[in-house]
């Protein structure tokens, strides 16, 4: 028995719209006009008669039909993109990720070469931002974040959880330490996130809470990190970002006392994986992180 299947395009369209919740930005990644989306989804919901997205003051949402139609198309047109990606012997396509500006800075991205020298057919678009994007609205395939304790995202794998440590440039603290409280000696760079010089020196013993500066103002994790790098001062932060600094001279750890506070983790939708090129990195991401993940020393 033959298939009743709509156009092709007219799915695509109304996937990329659904996904977007907008035919501009479904118009922009296909590559077609706005015209062309609307279209394509007007036809398809004469076809189908039904309506699959409600005009909206501002925009358009999905209707309880259309929302119900997407969670089915969209694997599906996954699924054939995958079956079309496997018949290739290199994968190729794009890959999409939204990551903490640190993480994205001083960890991912001086990684980036390897990964593009592994694979040159997959495309990495990297965004680094503070805002989340929603990966179940495919406005990344990946996001990375750091996840405090006690935080939870719905499909999340631990990257990394790393111990911090106090960093500083080499000669700025006089080492070694005779004890924690030395460091009160010394400006403590504190980033907008980071509020565990506290908690640092409780576990490192000798410092009474009230002992410890407190701070009136802070700046971005990536400016700390460059502010400790300029000699201002020593930063607690966690010891994969800035290892690329301190394996080249730029910070020392001034200490060897450190703890956990949590963990960058990839988010992630289930179905997202059915895309080979994303799997890859998924898996390229994991190996290159896994010295960082919980197991490992605090020496």
């Amino acid at each position: 028995m033959a298939r009743k299947l709509p156009p092709l395009n007219a799915l695509r369209a109304f996937e990329a719209a659904g996904r977007h919740q907008s035919f501009s930005r479904a118009a922009e990644e296909l590559g077609v006009s706005h015209s062309a989306i609307s279209r394509h989804v007007r036809g398809l919901e004469d076809r189908l008669n039904v309506q699959l997205f409600r005009d909206l003051p501002r925009g358009l949402a999905l209707s309880p039909d259309g929302a119900a139609y997407l969670a089915q198309v969209s694997p599906a047109l996954d699924a054939i993109a995958d079956a079309t990606e496997g018949l290739s012997e290199r994968p190729k396509g794009t890959v999409t990720i939204n990551s903490e500006p640190l993480f994205a800075t001083k960890w991912l991205v001086p990684r980036l070469g390897d990964f593009s020298q592994a694979y040159p057919e997959i495309d990495v678009r990297l965004e680094a931002s503070r805002h989340l994007a929603d990966v179940a609205r495919y406005e990344a395939d990946l996001a990375i974040r750091f996840v405090h304790p006690g935080g939870a995202y719905p499909g999340a794998e631990l990257i990394s959880d790393a111990p911090l440590y106090p960093f500083a440039a080499p000669g700025v603290v006089d080492l070694p330490l005779c004890a924690p409280a030395d460091l009160l000696n010394y400006p403590l760079l504190r980033d907008r996130t980071n509020g565990t010089w506290g908690v640092w020196f409780e576990k490192a013993g000798g410092v009474a809470l009230q002992d410890v500066p407190q701070f009136t103002w802070r700046m971005s994790s990536v400016l700390a990190v460059e502010a400790a790098i300029a000699g201002q001062g020593v930063l607690l932060v966690s010891a994969e970002v800035v290892a690329g600094e301190v394996a080249a001279g730029r910070l020392v750890r001034v200490s060897d006392i450190g703890f956990r506070e949590g963990g960058y983790h990839l988010i992630r939708t289930e179905g997202v994986l059915r895309r080979k090129p994303v799997r890859i990195f998924r898996e390229w991401l994991m190996a290159q992180s896994a010295q960082w993940r919980s197991g490992q020393s605090l020496s």
